[in-house]
């Protein structure tokens, strides 16, 4: 009986171990997923077996391996904002090659097209791409600055705080007003200010929702028109129309109020050839600074039509309606000049909340100190494939911008300091006895009152790009860029406060010109909305062509190219010309410009390439340095701007590891400036010309992410700068109103100072861990170091001066993300936390005296706002 039992329990086992051989018998399916457009390795992306809970997560370059149960089987690969793929496959191991997911757009080819995207292991240039889900994770109460941080090069910065007031440097070129030297692109439209560069984030702050990626390419970049792109470019490509039906809605919530709502909506491609997409939403709150209020209503609708299968046309327009509080740079230290108090950040009760023009009127909290506008993109999309070799893309495109920033217009050396309040000088203004004061005068004018400065902007621009292959290695291309822009300026009166008009009578010199106060109406007694100090209209028309040649064989890519633009500027001055004075408008001022830039990338093999870039560009000076200010006396010392630039760059890339090495060294040359003086015994208006700056930016950037396990990703950049003017500028002319040199002023000894406004180095460390497959929970650290910080041109006054060093510092962020199921629809619970330690620390500062001296207010900075959080609910359906 035991021989028999033995037996038979032999032979189960055997049996079941068969069957177990039989049942855990398993196929290996590898592949590489990649994005169609960019050929970025689709990082994150989940492979899933259809109808199982077998899945796994694409490494960082690309690659997978899933182990699957014998037996056909259908995978699917699925990424946010791109159209899911399906593959069906078999018994046994099986390599399923490269896996192209297609951005969730029925018709994105044309505005990729007209985007000017770096391609992955081809384009050479350092670029860094950041897709929907990071922006999704990471965006919180924050715009487009606060996602760069990590970028090598990149520095970005609250500004004042504010709501969409974030400025940003690449490689030390700033996006200051003026010297705005940073191109910023939303589907390849450029809409940085044409007169002074600038970048306005708030005019765009809902385009976030939107957005499919966000490239930032360093240096010469791959974009073919003539931006201002010295230091790099920012290329927003939005979504266009979903092929499926579908969408989501949020809430947001956060401190100090913060509320965002937001809905979008897609029909999805019809049988018909048309589709639609509508996304809106509303934000609300506040910042961790009195009067920082802010209110924001964002759009964004898509109208497409396939005409044919050659031809698709589609109508976008995006736009944001907001207002939010503001405050301007502050005295660093409390001083004490002539008798009065004047106050600093380091003598605020309220700390780094501090707003000196914050206060209360008529019993509610008041801030004229503000920002509000409106600035939507129409354009109309038009792409054409031609045939098989050759397609014509064109957008037709325009942007009508309206608002302003206000202020507080009070009498000359009264100070804001002066002001009614209801204790010392940190105390809010009592801006009820302001308006009690105004409606006591004799005359009942206002002496103290409210206004903004007012711009009304009107863009028009046609791009129109051709695109043809020869054989089977060149592709051409060629297209012109046309834009046109007039600009309405000028101050205008916001609010009385109490009484009944502002006296605004004209002063100065009639004779040449120039003055102060309107000389068409030199008496002139000026209500709400009237204007004031200033009127002017300003023109800038641009037109150019562009040419590239790019040849491609196996793992060699070389590209060429060549682009001009002839450039005009002109003003007309309402208030400082009579009507009847023909120079009430100045002639065209006319600038020749180019670019030509090539460069060449080598695939060394699958996980390492190598490339090199060169470039000499020239662009117009902007227009202040054009004419001097408030006349249209031409500034005949402005002449065009000179950069060369060389780079060379090593990328590697396994499935747990990828580096990026880049090396530069630029040359930026001919700047010129214009400053206005004012002669106190005629009233003329003179200008120093300041001519020859040159400057030398030159760094090395690393980036660097580290896969250990699956659930494990760790990262970072470091970024070392050398900055620094290369010779002293001038001799600064000075020029009367008639254009005569009435004076030579001392040299501006700028030679060996450091480029202040940027920290000249700065490392990022990040980690990211899947707790379980469902959250993932992440925290970045950033460090800044060997911040100089800005200083006027004309106050380098003397050899080796020394100004303000921002002390170094550190931001820390956190962010989690939880995806789940409800009611049958994904969903996702995402929280953010900014300025996580609660860090009381400099972001910017400026030394008006050049010598790092904190006597009599020559220091004033901008402090980095206190810890805030954001939670937002997102369904999608």
């Amino acid at each position: 009986m035991r021989k028999y039992l033995l037996s038979l329990f032999i032979s189960v086992f055997t049996m079941c171990a068969a069957l177990a051989q039989v049942a855990g018998a398993q196929s290996h399916i590898t592949g590489k997923v990649i994005d169609t457009i960019t050929h970025e390795s689709m990082v994150g992306a989940t492979v899933m077996v259809k109808g199982t809970s077998v899945a796994t997560q694409v490494s960082l370059d690309g690659s997978f391996k899933l182990n699957v149960p014998e037996g056909s089987h259908t995978l699917v690969v699925s990424f946010v904002g791109y159209v899911p793929r399906t593959i069906t496959f078999g018994d046994g191991n099986q390599n399923l090659g490269t896996i192209f997911l297609n951005p969730n757009s029925s018709n994105m080819k044309e505005v990729v097209i007209t985007g000017d995207i770096a391609i992955d292991r081809k384009t050479p240039v350092a670029v860094t791409t950041i897709g929907p889900e990071f922006i999704e994770e990471h965006i919180g109460n924050g715009d487009i600055p606060d996602l760069l941080i990590g970028v090598p090069g990149v520095f970005a910065t609250d500004g004042d705080g504010g709501y969409g007031d974030q400025r940003i440097s690449i490689r030390g070129f700033s996006s200051r007003s003026g010297n705005g030297n940073v191109a910023y692109t939303v589907n390849g439209i450029p809409v940085n200010d044409p007169e002074t560069g600038a970048l306005y984030w708030s005019d765009f702050s809902g385009i976030t929702d939107v957005t499919r990626s966000i490239q930032v390419q360093r240096g010469i970049g791959a974009n073919k028109i003539i931006v201002p792109a010295f230091g790099g470019t920012v290329n927003v490509t939005t979504r266009t129309t979903d092929q499926q039906a579908g969408g989501f809605v949020s809430e947001g919530i956060g401190s100090d109020g913060y509320n965002k709502t937001a809905v979008m909506v897609s029909t999805g491609l019809t049988a018909g050839g048309w589709a639609a997409t509508f996304a809106g939403s509303r934000t609300e709150g506040a910042f961790p600074f009195d009067g920082s209020n802010f209110k924001g209503y964002d759009y964004f609708f898509n109208l497409s039509k396939i005409l044919s299968p050659s031809q698709t046309i589609a109508l976008t327009l995006i736009g944001t309606n907001q207002s939010h509080g503001q405050r301007p740079e502050e005295n660093l230290v409390p001083y004490v000049s002539g008798g009065k108090n004047y106050p600093g950040y380091l003598g605020a009760p309220q700390d780094v909340a501090w707003n000196s023009y914050y206060g209360y009127k008529d019993g509610q909290t008041y801030n004229p100190y503000n920002n509000f506008y409106s600035e939507p993109i129409l354009s109309i999309n038009h792409e054409w494939t031609i045939s098989s070799r050759s397609s014509l893309s064109t957008v037709l495109y325009g942007l009508l911008g309206s608002g302003g920033g206000g202020g507080l217009m009070y009498p000359s050396g009264s100070g804001v300091n002066a002001f009614a309040r209801s204790g010392g000088e940190y105390t809010p203004i009592n801006y009820t006895a302001i308006e009690t004061a105004n409606a006591a005068n004799a005359n009942g004018a206002s002496t103290t009152y409210a206004y903004d400065s007012h711009s009304q902007t009107d863009w028009a621009g046609l791009r129109s790009t051709y695109r043809t292959t020869f054989g089977k290695y060149l592709d051409l291309e060629a297209g012109v860029d046309l834009r046109y822009y007039v600009g309405n300026h000028y101050d205008r009166v916001d609010d009385l406060l109490g009484g009944s008009f502002v006296a605004y009578n004209r002063s100065g010199s009639t004779a040449k010109g120039t003055g102060v106060g309107d000389i068409n109406n030199p008496i002139d007694n000026v209500g709400v909305n009237g204007k004031i100090d200033y009127y002017n209209r300003d023109y800038v028309e641009s037109g150019g062509a562009f040419a590239q040649a790019e040849y491609s064989k196996n793992n060699f890519t070389a590209f060429v190219t060549l682009s001009g633009s002839e450039d005009a500027d002109a003003r007309r001055d309402y208030f400082n010309y009579l009507d009847n004075d023909p120079a009430q408008k100045s002639r065209w001022v006319n600038f020749t410009t180019y670019q030509a830039k090539g460069g060449a990338n080598y695939n060394i093999n699958s996980q390492m390439n190598v490339y090199a870039n060169v470039g000499y560009l020239t662009k117009p000076p902007y227009f202040a340095g054009v004419f001097v200010d408030y006349t249209n006396q031409i500034n005949n010392k402005a002449i065009t701007e000179k950069l060369f630039d060389y780079e060379l760059g090593y990328n590697y890339k396994i499935s747990t590891l990828s580096l990026k090495l880049d090396a530069y060294r630029t040359s930026y040359k001919d700047r010129a400036l214009a400053s206005t003086v004012t002669d106190s015994q005629t009233g003329d208006i003179s200008t120093i010309n300041v001519s020859g700056v040159n400057a030398i930016y030159q760094g090395v950037e690393l980036e660097l992410n580290y896969k250990p396990v699956q659930q494990v990703l760790v990262g970072g950049m470091v970024t070392v700068e050398d900055n620094y003017y290369t010779a002293n500028a001038g001799p600064a002319s000075l020029v009367n109103s008639a254009g005569q040199v009435v004076a030579t002023q001392s040299v501006i000894d700028l030679k060996n100072e450091k480029i202040g406004d940027t920290p000249q180095d700065m490392f990022q460390a990040f980690a990211e861990v899947k707790l379980v497959p469902q959250l993932k929970v992440g925290i970045s650290c950033n460090y800044y170091w060997n911040y100089t910080s800005y200083v006027p041109f004309t106050n380098y006054t003397s050899p080796n001066q020394h100004p303000y060093i921002v002390p170094n510092y550190a931001l820390w962020k956190m962010n989690a993300a939880y995806k789940f199921k409800m009611g049958g629809f994904d969903a996702q619970l995402i929280g953010t936390v900014n300025n996580l330690l609660n860090s009381k620390v400099i972001t910017d500062a400026e030394d008006y005296a050049g010598t790092g001296s904190t006597a009599n207010g020559n220091i004033l900075v901008d402090y980095m706002l206190q810890r805030t959080f954001t939670t937002t609910l997102k369904i999608r359906f």
